[in-house]
C-alpha cells in the first residue's frame, strides 16, 4: 500500500425486503430492517471478495442492513466495525415504506416537483440530493484523509452512494439515476494529493 494514498472501498448493504418487494419501496432512514436471505448471502459473498484484498479497517452508516453487512465483511478479518452517523441513508420523508406508484397517486404534486428539481426540492418533509451531498461529502472526506496510508471499506446505501460517486465524476445530481449501485456492489476510489478519484464502478463479478 502506498503510504501517501487511501484505497476506499465502497460497498451497498446487501438486499432486504424493501429492496426484493415488488414494486420495491422507499426505506429512506426511517425504515431500519435488517438484510433479508439473499442479503446476507450477498454480505458473504463481499465479505469473501474482500477477504482477498488488503483491508486495514471497516467503517459504515448506523442502519442494520449497512451494519450487517459491514460486520460480514469485518468479521473475515479479525476486525471491528466503526459506524460513521453522517453517511446514514436520505431520509425520504412523507415517500418513506411506499413504492413510486403510490407515490405517484398520493402526492401528485411533491411527485412532481421532487422528479422535476429533486436537488433543490427533495422530498416532502425529508432530504433533497443537495442536503445529502452537504452532509455526506466532509464524512468521506475525513475518512480518506485520517487513514491515509491504509486500505478500508465503507458500507453504505444506494443514494448516499450515488450522490457520492456523482460527485467524485463530475455529474451534476439530477443525473444519479444514471450511476448503477446494486446490492453489495463494490467501487474503489483512490485518494492521493487530497484528491479522490473513483477507479471502479459497480463490481459485482464476487456475486453469484
Amino acid at each position: 500500500m502506498d503510504e501517501s494514498s487511501t484505497t476506499l472501498y465502497l460497498v451497498r448493504h446487501g438486499a432486504t425486503p424493501a429492496n426484493e418487494q415488488q414494486p420495491a419501496i422507499l426505506q429512506g432512514c426511517g425504515v431500519n430492517n435488517g438484510l433479508s436471505t439473499r442479503g446476507r448471502e450477498q454480505a458473504q459473498q463481499v465479505g469473501e471478495f474482500l477477504a482477498t484484498l488488503p483491508l486495514d479497517a471497516v467503517f459504515c452508516g448506523p442502519l442494520l442492513r449497512a451494519v450487517e453487512t459491514a460486520e460480514a465483511i469485518a468479521t473475515r478479518r479479525g476486525l471491528g466495525v466503526e459506524t460513521v452517523d453522517a453517511i446514514h441513508e436520505v431520509n425520504v420523508g412523507r415517500f418513506e415504506r411506499l413504492d413510486w406508484g403510490q407515490i405517484e397517486h398520493d402526492f401528485p404534486e411533491e411527485y412532481r416537483r421532487f422528479r422535476e428539481d429533486p436537488v433543490n426540492v427533495g422530498y416532502p418533509d425529508g432530504e433533497s440530493l443537495q442536503g445529502v451531498q452537504q452532509r455526506i461529502v466532509p464524512a468521506f472526506e475525513s475518512l480518506l484523509q485520517a487513514n491515509v496510508g491504509r486500505t478500508i471499506a465503507v458500507v453504505a446505501h444506494s443514494v448516499v452512494n450515488r450522490v457520492y460517486l456523482s460527485t467524485l465524476l463530475g455529474l451534476d445530481l439530477t443525473q444519479i439515476r444514471s450511476v448503477p449501485q446494486e446490492n453489495c456492489c463494490v467501487n474503489v476510489i483512490e485518494f492521493r494529493d487530497s484528491k479522490a478519484k473513483l477507479r471502479s464502478l459497480n463490481v459485482t463479478f464476487h456475486l453469484k
